[in-house]
């Protein structure tokens, strides 16, 4: 072999080498990523099913209060005054339309920074139930997918999972995404070549199948996170030139302030240290709501896409509102309502809010399982069912390849480098996603200083015996 062939054959071999390595290295980080991420992936898929199918539960676990009333409705303030002796102390959060003429009214009371949801026979005015709102079974799902009911600390803990979770997903594309023209193995599963590579494909197949969409929903579920969510209400609020409130929450923390502000009334804002006799804080400011009577057929004419809630004036909102509380929420709308007189003031869309607000509106919906029913829903729950899938045939495999003594992690090598592709997209994603950045930062510390002088953990994590410097 001439000269020119050794060297050609020498970069090729290297080439080849240099591509192993980082397909090693991004091996390591899919691993790990996976090591962290599996068991939150399981739960957020089978919470998020559970949520996904809220339009179907909800009604069944209510369906005594479907059909409680034969007789013609008394007036909304004699409901709403029902509701209020039922919950002492409390204040009209707001009243939901009747979802039908025989169905139960269902009036949301606040109480500090809580809200009770009373079930009240519109014609006799009885009162059929009181029950927290956080304490219905949908929102406790809806709190155990979101913080696992750990408040702000459960909201990190699921946001850096989620993080982690887009890492995994992203370095697993380009682990299994096919080099060949072959696409067994890939895009469909060999089912007769032993059960190890059965084990493979499934797990190979699977992700190739679900991870744009998992990719999505992930994205999707970012603004109610406690810290990325906060940083994006930031930057709604600097940059967003409407006065419309948010339309998503983030976290339960969130929540409660956002219902002590709703539940706070108008004229207690302005006179806080004002107190009247009376039995509730709202009569003692004189808040009337006889005019959610008055301002009752103005909403109705409107026909709102239900559920539709009429709240009175508070520190949150300094007038009589209205607003769609709609699953799609691209069909929500919002109503301003003058409490003198019954009229509307104004009427704003969704198509009229921030371009940001209908963006991640679009998001949440589809998240939700709501844009395009029943076929959002199915696309949700084939994703949740392939995460599961996904999470589970990787524990298989690596239960099956694990060498004895060890994680079984990708071993290391001591001369790989990484690529500039690499670390520039590692800091790219690092900035969009900061939790998953300085979590990322803490593990190269940790791997390169913390390790350096304890070689048994070093193996155990399949480390390499002696650091790049």
């Amino acid at each position: 072999m001439n000269a020119g062939g050794a060297a050609s054959e020498l970069a090729r071999v290297t080439t080849g080498t240099r591509r192993q390595q980082v397909y090693r290295l991004i091996w390591r980080w899919h691993f790990y990523a996976g090591l962290f991420c599996l068991p939150f992936v399981v739960w957020l898929s089978i919470t998020g099913m559970i949520y996904l199918f809220k339009p179907q539960l909800e009604p069944l676990l209510e369906r005594r209060y479907a059909h409680v009333t034969g007789g013609p409705p008394q007036a909304a303030s004699a409901q709403v005054a029902a509701a209020l002796a039922a919950v002492p102390g409390g204040v009209l959060n707001a009243y939901e339309l009747h979802a039908a003429p025989e169905a139960a009214t269902r009036v949301l009371v606040g109480k500090g920074a809580q809200i009770n949801r009373v079930f009240v026979d519109p014609s006799s005015l009885r009162v059929l139930h009181v029950v927290n709102e956080n304490d219905r079974f949908m929102r406790v799902i809806f709190y155990l997918h979101g913080e696992l009911l750990l408040g702000t600390a459960g909201s990190v803990l699921v946001e850096l999972a989620a993080s982690w979770t887009i890492l995994m997903l992203l370095s697993g594309l380009y682990l299994w995404w096919p080099r060949t023209h072959r696409f067994c193995g890939v895009l469909f599963p060999r089912l007769r070549h032993g059960s190890r590579t059965f084990w493979r494909d499934m797990h190979a197949v699977t992700g190739v199948w679900v991870s744009c969409f998992a990719l999505f929903l992930l994205v999707s579920g970012l603004p109610w996170s406690k810290s990325w969510g906060g940083m994006l209400q930031t930057l709604r609020q600097t940059y967003a030139r409407s006065a419309s409130a948010q339309d998503w929450s983030i976290g339960s923390a969130h929540d409660r302030a956002v219902a002590s502000l709703q539940n706070a009334p108008l004229r207690a804002a302005f006179m806080p240290g004002m107190r009247m006799p009376g039995d509730t804080e709202a009569a003692a400011i004189g808040l009337d709501y006889t005019a959610l009577d008055r301002v009752l057929p103005t909403v109705i004419a409107q026909q709102l896409a239900p559920p539709v809630l009429i709240s009175p004036p508070s520190r949150f909102a300094p007038t009589w509102a209205a607003r769609s509380d709609a699953e799609d929420r691209s069909l929500r709308a919002d109503l301003v309502l003058d409490g003198t007189s019954g009229a509307l003031v104004s009427r704003t869309t969704f198509f009229q809010r921030p371009l940001l607000d209908r963006i991640i509106g679009y998001g949440v919906a589809i998240h939700e399982g709501r844009l395009f029913p029943p076929l959002n829903q199915i696309l949700g729950v084939f994703t949740a069912l392939g995460l599961i899938t996904l999470s589970s045939s990787a524990v298989v495999l690596w239960w099956r390849r694990r060498p004895a003594g060890v994680l079984g992690a990708p071993p290391a090598h001591a001369q790989t480098r990484y690529p500039m592709l690499v670390v520039t997209l590692l800091v790219l994603l690092g900035i969009a996603l900061p939790l998953l950045g300085a979590s990322m930062l803490v593990m190269l510390l940790v791997e390169r200083i913390g390790l350096r002088h304890w070689p048994r953990a070093r193996h155990f994590l399949g480390l390499a015996p002696k650091l790049d410097v």
